[in-house]
């Protein structure tokens, strides 16, 4: 560690999510400092590198988990490049909060896992921040109590107001739906066992080409049943809502019952604009959590065992997608490390 305990980071990845971690350790983080970017396009690596005292830019993900300081990494970059930078950081076992998805695919997520073992000791977070939202995580302990019975089902909305234009029909699933995979697989503690993907109408406001919205099932290894609405481009704001329907009641979070406003003709509030608004103090907490832990020494949160099994999920619900038909999801038995 340097600066008497301080945590010296390399973030890989100045783009939107990279840029807004460095302003978070930078401003709002304690016990840590950015000690390192990194990214391909080297103007701006030195951009953000500007805005945090002491640090440095790198293009390379290797020289910068070497610069002197660096103790530990957060990987922001897109999923294609995670393996490799994940692979770099065990092999100077360095601890490592990698942005979901761990990796594209269940292959090489595998193989990460793998890797990790071989080590002998966890290394890694995943980025599920919904785990660190403080409505999600009040859910999450309301179930633990068990007052409400068994979960039966969850019937969850995530709504987008618009999408970026590179954004794809599978995406939908990979980028979006990827986030109700790892809260349900937490929330209910059962792993999902098959992927149904429904479409109706696309919308009309949708991008030529995006079969938006989506309705997506989840059949659990407990008996639950998970139904998604995916709607990327709802044009009002951005929504992630949750129902537990159990035994001897319900629960419901996300739907932002925050200050109610009374005008002539009307009343209301206010809808987030992006996920970034709307999970800000989620994504506080979770990096928080992570340098508080890695400080002491220890790693907790989302495992690589949970990103494995997201991209698993992932991939059956992209088959799912292409045939309309109920598809099994394929992943191996929990190893004992990760239990």
């Amino acid at each position: 560690m340097t600066q008497q305990g301080t945590l010296g980071i390399a973030v890989i990845g100045t783009g939107k999510m990279g840029a807004d971690h460095v302003r978070r350790i930078d401003e709002v983080i304690s016990g840590a400092r950015v000690a390192a970017v990194v990214d391909i396009d080297e103007t701006r690596a030195k951009a953000v590198a500007d805005t945090a005292e002491g640090c440095r830019a790198f293009t390379d993900p290797a020289a910068a988990m070497d610069a002197p300081g660096v103790d530990a990494v957060l990987i922001a970059s897109p999923g294609p490049a995670h393996e490799a930078a994940l692979l770099s950081a065990f092999e100077r076992d360095l601890p490592v909060l990698c942005e979901k998805p761990l990796t594209p695919d269940a292959a090489s997520a595998l193989r990460v896992l793998e890797a990790e073992q071989r080590l002998g000791h966890r290394r890694v977070q995943v980025g599920f921040m919904r785990r660190y939202d403080t409505e999600f995580m009040e859910l999450k302990a309301l179930l633990a109590t068990g007052e409400l019975g068994r979960p039966l089902m969850l019937h969850c909305r995530h709504r987008n107001a618009s999408t970026h234009p590179y954004f794809t029909t599978e995406m939908l699933i990979s980028d979006s739906v990827v986030h109700e995979m790892d809260q349900s697989r937490w929330l209910l503690e059962q792993e999902i066992t098959t992927v149904t993907v429904l479409k109706p109408t696309p919308n009309s406001h949708a991008p030529e080409g995006l079969s938006d919205p989506q309705l997506v099932i989840f059949e659990t290894s407990g008996g639950a049943l998970v139904s998604v609405e995916m709607f990327a481009t709802c044009g009002f704001g951005y929504q992630v809502q949750t129902e537990a329907v159990c035994e001897r009641g319900t629960a419901r979070v996300g739907d932002a019952h925050g200050m109610l406003v009374n005008r002539p003709g009307g009343w209301g509030g206010g809808i987030a604009p992006d996920f970034v608004a709307r999970f800000a103090e989620a994504y506080d907490r979770e990096v928080q959590a992570w340098v508080d832990a890695t400080r002491r020494g220890e790693v907790e949160g989302p495992s690589a065992w949970d990103g494995y099994a997201a991209a698993a999920v992932c991939e059956a619900g992209l088959r799912a997608q292409k045939t309309g038909e109920r598809t099994p999801v394929e992943m191996i038995e929990r190893p004992a490390f990760y239990r």
